[in-house]
């Protein structure tokens, strides 16, 4: 009889990477089957001090996490579940997410959700792309407060570098697929936030919410034996 617990064919889950580099586990779960993802649940499920991140869920995915982990905090749009369901009390800066449009939300909710999960005050500022600068103007006391901020933008890609020519924190890049036809995919945006002007500004690859927040939560991490 198959042990869903045995999932040594297909998966080895890194148990031990939050005692090794202060980051819990993520599994990314496009091009899994719901059957390799369910036996990963399960194990998981046994080790229930183990912060788990699963990113790019469909709902097949998300029903098979359940199945396992029912109490997982599952956000359709951003595609992502974590389990346990609620995020560490916070240290360390203040991470702001800014979504250039509506279009760009989903990966500025996957952002924003490993921030928190990983440890970290964020906030979300949504809709704000340099389409009307003054909705960006309108935030920009926010901003200011940022150790480090996310900017996620598709189309032209402008949104980093005009906020990193406004604010004293390094600003995290995310080039989004959203966009016309000669956005190619997001590569247009991606070249755009590699060619900005601004210093001050990383690049992450194209759609990489997950990414962003992560390297975001290591730029705002409080010196060891620090609280805030």
């Amino acid at each position: 009889m198959h042990n869903p617990h045995d999932i040594s064919s297909y998966a080895h889950l890194d148990l031990e990477r939050t005692a090794r580099r202060g980051y819990p586990e993520a599994i990314y779960c496009q091009g899994k089957s719901t059957e390799q993802i369910t036996g990963i649940a399960a194990q998981l499920g046994t080790h229930p001090d183990t912060v788990t991140l699963f990113t790019r869920a469909d709902p097949a995915h998300a029903e098979a996490i359940h199945t396992h982990l029912p109490d997982a905090l599952h956000d359709p749009t951003a595609r992502l579940l974590a389990w346990p369901p609620d995020p560490p009390t916070p240290t360390g800066g203040l991470v702001v997410i800014a979504a250039a449009g509506t279009s760009d939300l989903p990966i500025a909710r996957e952002a924003w959700l490993t921030a928190r999960f990983l440890g970290r005050r964020t906030e979300l500022l949504v809709d704000i792309g340099v389409a009307g600068l003054h909705r960006l103007l309108g935030h920009l006391d926010t901003l200011r407060q940022a150790q480090a901020v996310i900017a996620v933008a598709g189309m032209d890609g402008a949104l980093p570098s005009v906020i990193a020519g406004l604010i004293p924190a390094p600003v995290i890049a995310v080039p989004t697929s959203i966009g016309y036809g000669a956005s190619f995919g997001g590569i247009a945006a991606l070249l755009t936030m590699l060619n900005a002007c601004a210093p001050g500004v990383a690049v992450v690859n194209i759609d990489n919410g997950y990414g962003a927040g992560h390297l975001a939560a290591q730029i705002t991490c409080p010196p060891a034996g620090a609280s805030s």
